[in-house]
Parts: structure tokens; sequence; C-alpha cells
């Protein structure tokens, strides 16, 4: 007998008892996954595709900072406060004679909201300011974070648009940087690139200019601008700079129904030798009136309302 059982237990087979395998084997999968996930799928395809795409595009990242600034004086910051120029302490002098400007202020400071209010002594406002007739009431505008020039295109595409970006070539007027930001956001644009050197930055005077839209419209540093020309190009955007003596009428630009960088020089000595070599084509506006030469702000609002009209 006990010969008999070593031969059974040799024998292959299943033993006493599964394991709960059998039961497993009897559950349901659960619900049917999406199409999106199911491999093979032509959904499931199109999603790897897309998601391939995105992968490509450069991230968005933080940006360059610039120093913070100091608004003096009543008048100025109170202009500053009424125009919605960012402010992170508003510094008043102690014992300061509490004129309607002063009131004013103090009280526009209490309606925004988020901004610290300090008392100071004068020698300390003095030193603050460099010796400045600050009339007693300083105001402090932080850092403004610059995007990054990629970063531009890289949004107009997340949001199914062609990218139609405004570039600035030796524009030293902040108040003209402040009207073309106005001018991009107004006509629908996705952005604003400067020089990082000998170019207007975001200034409380440019925040001014802006009218609030830079509060919208990201404004990029290029540290060189020739570059960003080059690797806006690389990605299939048409690079378009404004001369007075352009090869084509801005009236008659199919490139502003695309993708497009449009390049605005400075007022007089136009666009550098470098980025007008860049560009794929450069365009004239027409003047009958006979000026030699527009602002950039005015420039880049007649160009954007051209792209606009094409687009709609």
């Amino acid at each position: 007998m006990a010969a008999n059982n070593r031969r059974m237990s040799g024998k292959k087979g299943a033993q006493i008892g599964s394991g709960g395998k059998r039961r497993r084997g009897l559950e349901g999968k659960g619900p049917t996954p999406p199409a999106e996930a199911r491999k093979g799928h032509v959904k499931n395809r199109l999603a790897n595709a897309k998601a391939k795409q995105q992968a490509r595009r450069p991230k968005a990242r933080p940006g360059q900072r610039s120093t913070s600034e100091l608004v003096v004086g009543r008048n100025p910051v109170y202009e500053a406060l009424r125009d919605g120029v960012p402010a992170s302490t508003l510094y008043v002098q102690q014992f300061i004679d509490n004129d309607e400007r002063v009131r004013d202020a103090l009280a526009l400071a209490a309606e925004r909201g988020g901004i610290h209010l300090m008392e100071a002594p004068r020698p300390e406002l003095d030193r603050m300011t460099n010796g400045l007739n600050h009339q007693g009431l300083v105001l402090q505008v932080p850092p403004y974070e610059y995007a990054h020039a990629e970063d531009l295109t890289a949004a107009a595409y997340d949001a199914g648009q062609d990218p139609l970006i405004v570039l600035l070539d030796g524009v030293t007027d902040p108040r003209n940087l402040g009207a073309v930001v106005r001018s991009v956001s107004a006509f629908g644009g996705h952005g604003v690139v400067v020089p990082e050197r000998r170019a207007a930055g975001m200034t409380a005077g440019a925040w001014k200019s802006s009218a609030g839209a830079a509060a919208r419209t990201p404004v990029a540093r290029a540290t060189n601008l020739t570059r960003t020309l080059e690797a806006y190009k690389k990605e299939g955007v048409v690079v378009v700079g404004l001369a007075a003596d352009g090869e084509a009428d801005v009236t008659d630009l199919p490139a502003l129904e695309g993708p497009v960088a449009v390049v605005v020089g400075s007022e007089g000595k136009g666009l550098s030798r470098l980025v007008g070599e860049t560009c794929d084509i450069r365009v004239r506006i027409p003047m009958p009136g006979g000026a030699e030469s527009l602002n950039a702000g005015v420039a880049a609002g007649i160009v954007l309302y051209e792209a606009a009209r094409r687009r709609a």
C-alpha cells in the first residue's frame, strides 16, 4: 500500500485546492477602458502622437526678474496707484502734511489691498531715494518676472492658435514698450520680446502706458535677439521686419494669416543690420502724409490690426 501511495504522489495534475485561482478567473476584468487607452485603437494612436508633439515643445519655466523700482513724489505715486502699477510697499514720511494727494494715495493703496503701509522718518526716505524730492511718498514696485521667448510660441500652440508676437529692436522708451504691450493685447497677440541690454524694460512707466494690459500680456527678455528670431524660424514662424524701404506693403502680406513674429525697430534708426538680415521679409507701412517714420507703438499697432483683420 505504501508503494502505491508513492506512485500516486508522483503523478502530475491539479492538487487539492487551487489557491483561489479558479475564483479569480471567474471575476470580471472591470469596465472597458476608453478608446484613447486601448492599444491599437485609432484614438489611442492619435493621443500618443499628440503627447509626443507636446513633449517636443519647450516647457514654461520661471523667467528672469528685473530689479525693484521706486516711484517717488506725491503725483507720480498717486498716478502709479491709480493706473494699476504693481506695488508692494508704500512708504509715508512721519509727520507729513496730510494734503489731498497724500490722502488719495493712501485711500488707493488701502482699496487695492496687498500693499504694505510703512511710516519712515525723512532721513530714511532721503537715503532710499538718493536725495530725490520724494515729497514724503515713496512707492516700491516689485521686480517684473519676464517670460522666456520660447514660452510665447508654446502658449499659442497650446491654445490651438498661430503665434502672433512682436519683438522690439533698439526701443529704449518704456512708454513705447507699454504702448506695444497694449496693442498686442488689444489685437489678440501672444506677447512681446525685448532685448536684455540697451532696451526698455517693464518699468512703472511701461506699466502705466500699457493701461493695465501688462497684467494680461507676457513680456519676454532675449539675450540675443537674432538667435531668438532664428529659433522662431525653425519653429515655422515667419519673421517680418518693419522698414521704410521694405520690399512688401503691409496691406499685401498673406504671412500675417499664419504664425508670425513682427520686428519693430527704433524710431529714426530702424532695424539693426543683423536683425534686418535675419528677417524673412521686410515690410513698409504706406504713409501718404510724408512722415519719415512712426514710433514703435503706432507702427506695431498698424501691423497688429492688419493681422487681426486677416485672421478674423
